[in-house]
């Protein structure tokens, strides 16, 4: 395993380096305010779009797609310390860069899966940053830890499939831009095979019987940047036959094909947070006294700044491992340490942002840092894309089994 940067990766950290210093951390408190003073809280504020222009005209667009026909071409390994710089402003960086979920990985199922035409109706949208998508699994009346447990009806009428049923913590739905869900329901419910029992199909927005009844809430958040989240009716909505996803039955594979990049493209980014987290601890060590010394001569402090460096560096090895295998082996093969690092990751950036907050004090919890937003965040994903303790059950299980 090499891990070094290749030339191409060294150019577009280069270049993702300076955008984030001239123009996406100026931009974080200004993108605030103007927010304060639009009509809707959900839509973007100008200096979004304009950092979205900027970012497209230096060629820090759409880093996340491995297939060069739509996306940059890049592995998982190149990838992987590029999404660790966005990871550092997580709700600005990914964003105006075009690598925010849940857009990635619904582009990511449309490259893979989707027909011309869908691909022609939805994807080319998506890769130019014209709309938004959502992505309908979760549900509130089940544990949808289980995705087998989705009641979601998907039944065919004719040339129709008709949508009965009701999502929650539907990522992006909220955005205005927001122009059509990839849903996920049961096209055949008493089927023998409980993972062929699903389907996936896109749904437009203004599709008769789709209802956004709330948004959802994240730690008191509404999570502007990435559209924000909400609850949403499909009260017999109605969509072309031609809308489905691949095959009647290939919903469940299809969501684990789209889970992968995602689990991973998440741990890379909470790397980033950390190492904010990390610097804010450290400026602010070196910056106030407390009890006639500077907090950074403080023992304890030390001991937090120190332990934070070195899970550092554990996890972003452990990540770029996973990516390497994926790009070598492919995603089955990197399975276990998948898994992994979406066990340990969440957890342990949680452990670092809350040391960061305890050292700010009060301001560790007000909105003039970032430290309590990327606290809900990573405090987040340690749910999001299957909670820990099902993965840890799975990993579990495939140790145990050489010993049987």
């Amino acid at each position: 395993m090499d891990f070094a940067y290749d030339a191409r990766t060294e150019e577009l950290r280069a270049k993702l380096l300076a955008f984030m210093d001239e123009h996406v951390y100026p931009a974080e408190r200004t993108v605030h305010e103007q927010r304060a003073r639009l009509a809707s809280p959900w839509e973007n504020p100008p200096v979004v779009e304009e950092l979205k222009a900027e970012a497209r005209r230096q060629g820090l667009w759409n880093l996340f797609l491995p297939d060069t026909e739509y996306g940059a071409g890049l592995t998982n390994l190149q990838y992987a310390p590029l999404a660790e710089i966005t990871g550092r402003s997580p709700q600005l960086a990914p964003t105006v860069t075009n690598c925010a979920a849940p857009d990635t990985g619904n582009m990511e199922v449309l490259a893979q899966f989707g027909d011309e035409a869908q691909k022609k109706q939805w994807l080319e949208p998506l890769l130019a940053g014209e709309i938004r998508s959502a992505f309908a699994m979760t549900e509130p009346e089940v544990a949808s830890s289980d995705a087998t447990n989705i009641t979601t009806l998907i039944e065919r009428d004719g040339d129709e499939y008709v949508i009965t049923g009701r999502k929650w913590y539907i990522s992006g739905a909220m955005h205005p831009d927001c122009t059509v869900f990839i849903v996920m329901g049961k096209t055949d419910p008493d089927g023998a095979d409980i993972r062929r029992q699903q389907s996936m199909v896109l749904v437009p927005r203004d599709t008769p019987g789709v209802t956004i009844t709330r948004p959802m809430q994240v730690f008191g958040y509404e999570d502007h940047f990435h559209g924000g989240h909400a609850e949403v009716v499909f009260d017999h909505a109605r969509v072309p036959v031609s809308n489905l996803i691949g095959e009647e039955g290939g919903g469940f594979a299809i969501a684990q094909a789209r889970l992968g990049p995602g689990r991973i493209h998440h741990c890379m980014r909470l790397i980033g947070m950390a190492e904010r987290a990390i610097e804010l601890m450290c400026r602010r060590a070196v910056s106030r006294q407390a009890f006639g010394k500077a907090l950074a001569q403080q023992g304890v402090v030390h001991n937090w700044i120190a332990d934070a460096r070195v899970t550092v560096e554990q996890l972003r090895l452990l990540v770029l491992k996973t990516a390497w295998l994926m790009d070598t082996v492919g995603n089955r093969g990197a399975h276990t340490e998948i898994q992994a690092i979406k066990i340990a990751t969440p957890r342990a950036v949680v452990d670092i942002i809350d040391r960061a907050i305890q050292l700010h004090g009060a301001g560790g919890v007000s909105q003039d840092f970032p430290l309590a937003e990327l606290y809900a965040g990573a405090r987040t994903l340690m749910i999001a894309d299957g909670p820990d303790e099902v993965h840890q059950r799975s990993l579990a299980r495939r140790e145990l089994k050489k010993y049987l």
